[in-house]
């Protein structure tokens, strides 16, 4: 009998759950043995790569015009009937699995996650998850549609940040202001959506047997390695190491601007008064100098970034609709990956592109060394460790004698601005991870004013010298920018246990590229196939982001700034 035609997403373009869910039954209902298991695994591969690809061809869409209807419809369709019944299927396939009794080294990580996603599965939670999707859409709708007047012009809200980093104070004061103003005019409307997604959250937390959503959401997103205490031990830490850091360059900045404080429209200021990098003026110039870039960290990584550019996997500039957000999604069927961002011509963006493309790597690595079976992403953790060392590696190469985007001095500058960066997204993260704490702990949680008082609270803990007067509904509006509070909660500090793990790889690096490079491809083609600590371990670095860890690598980061102060 000739082997059926290969499921592709276009199978499923148009699918209802109606459509899909015989497949899954096909599966769920064949005889599963030691013999034929491998066989099964990768037709259930095959399956989750079709309909994944075409949820993501779903969610892509809509993120590049959000003011579509058909494309929203499309994206409810998927991400609100869809997804949750194949994450469903997800536990059911797994039980099937975990009843054989089947073990493989390989798969350690993932049947772990099996597991567990079958302790915590509710059939009553599929309903409110679904109930979740509107909502978070409802969220990127509103802030993608935000735009704001600017000398005459209606512009996107991204647009302002060209604006942020202009030497003259007043410009940039108008910029901030605009912003968060436009924030915190839109704050009972997002205050409307928080309210229904706390309730949802708490619920669901509560039919799988939690005592609150936070305790769900760490089990829910596997986090076997660390849990709530070594959450809030980085918190301290950053409190007791990281803020006083950005404290000292802060009030470096503020004498260099020779101004009494520092306001939050200063903090991107260049205090020689020399206008905002400007890396690139269109978006075929960031991609022909990113490539050279990314060539001269490893000509394969070069190699990769031309193929997504000729087949059309980059959709890169700024326009009205798109939704505010960056990110790189997996095309599991097609083997690529597709990156999302909204360039509008600043060193932010260059950044961007480079973490993105972090991502791009890993899941080449991934599609290139593991069987379709065993192509899951490896916890968060990881897959940010990806990036943040690529910016890192990246970050060598910023100059035109490389193919780069600046000048020897604005590649300097533009170092310096990274690596301070890194000081203020590591406070950013301890501030948004202990407000999310508290929300999902604490009943007043869903009481929109008592989230206010608390977020202001919260930031006077890590506070680092920055002078809030006359700013309250600016300061306040911070958190509702904030796009993982409302649509991914929990999914953030993430990123700064990736950032101790990448900056450890980067040291090596200063004395041993090839070596460093080599063993970072080698640590991301692993894939889940190993638990966190083992894949750090891989990329040369350590899982571990208390206060001593922290207290070194924040010594690291002010001898590297220092020495870019005095080059």
């Amino acid at each position: 009998m000739p082997r059926r035609a290969r499921l592709t997403p276009d199978d499923f373009a148009q699918a209802t759950w109606a459509d899909i869910q015989p497949y899954y039954d096909r599966l769920a209902s064949r005889a599963l043995t030691a013999r034929n298991v491998k066989r099964w695994l990768n037709d259930w591969a095959e399956l989750e790569a079709a309909v994944g690809e075409a949820i993501a061809l779903a969610t892509n869409a809509f993120s590049a015009n959000t003011g579509d209807p058909t494309l929203e419809a499309a994206y409810h369709r998927f991400a609100g009937e869809i997804q949750p019944n194949c994450a469903e299927q997800f536990v059911r396939l797994g039980t099937k699995l975990l009843d054989l009794g089947y073990e493989s080294p390989d798969l350690q990580p993932s049947l772990r996650n099996m597991r567990n996603q079958r302790e915590i599965f509710h059939e009553e939670n599929l309903a409110l998850q679904q109930a979740l999707q509107p909502l978070d859409a409802e969220y990127q709708r509103i802030t993608g549609e935000m735009s704001t007047d600017w000398d005459g012009e209606r512009i996107p809200l991204a647009y302002l940040a060209a604006h942020l980093g202009s030497h003259v104070r007043a410009t940039r004061k108008r910029a901030y202001r605009k912003l968060f103003g436009s924030y915190a005019a839109e704050r009972d409307r997002l205050a409307d959506i928080f309210d229904a997604q706390w309730q949802l959250r708490q619920q669901i937390a509560k039919n799988a047997g939690f005592a609150n959503f936070r305790d769900y959401a760490f089990r829910e997103k596997n986090r076997f390695d660390y849990g709530v205490a070594e959450c809030l031990a980085f918190h301290e830490a950053v409190e007791k190491e990281v803020a006083p850091a950005l404290t000292r360059r802060l009030d470096r900045h503020r004498r260099q601007l020779k101004t009494r404080t520092v306001r939050p429209w200063d903090v991107r200021a260049d205090p020689l008064k020399r206008p905002a990098l400007s890396p690139f003026q269109t978006t075929d110039e960031l991609i022909e100098r990113a490539e050279a870039i990314f060539r001269a960290v490893n000509p394969v990584f070069g190699d990769r970034f031309a193929l997504m550019q000729r087949e059309q996997l980059l959709d890169l500039d700024g326009r009205q609709g798109k939704a505010p957000t960056g990110f790189c999604t997996s095309l599991l069927f097609s083997e690529r990956p597709f990156i999302f961002m909204n360039a509008v011509g600043t060193a932010q963006d260059v950044m961007t592109l480079i973490h993105e493309t972090g991502h791009a790597m890993h899941l080449f690595e991934i599609f290139e060394h593991q069987p379709p079976y065993l192509r899951d992403w490896p916890g968060m953790e990881m897959t940010e460790l990806g990036s943040m060392t690529m910016e890192l590696l990246a970050g060598t190469f910023l100059a035109r004698e490389h193919g780069g985007f600046y000048s020897d001095s604005d590649a300097r500058r533009a170092r310096t601005e990274h690596f301070h960066f890194m000081l203020e997204m590591l406070v950013w993260i301890a501030t948004i991870d202990a407000f999310q704490h508290w929300i999902y702990t604490d009943p007043e949680g869903c009481d929109r004013d008592a989230r206010d008082e608390k977020w202001r609270e919260i930031s006077d803990r890590f506070n680092t010298g920055v002078d809030w007067s006359g700013l309250e509904p600016e300061r306040m509006a911070q958190w509702y920018q904030q796009i993982h509070i409302f649509t991914v909660p929990f999914y953030f500090i993430e990123y700064a246990i990736a950032q101790i793990g990448a900056l450890q790889i980067w040291q090596r690096s200063l004395i041993d590229r090839e070596g460093a490079v080599r063993d970072y491809r080698r640590a991301l083609a692993l894939g889940n196939t190993r638990p966190l600590p083992e894949l750090f371990a891989a990329a040369g670095a350590r899982f571990a982001f208390d206060r001593a860890t922290l207290g070194e690598l924040v010594r690291t980061i002010e001898d590297e700034l220092d020495r870019l102060d005095g080059a």
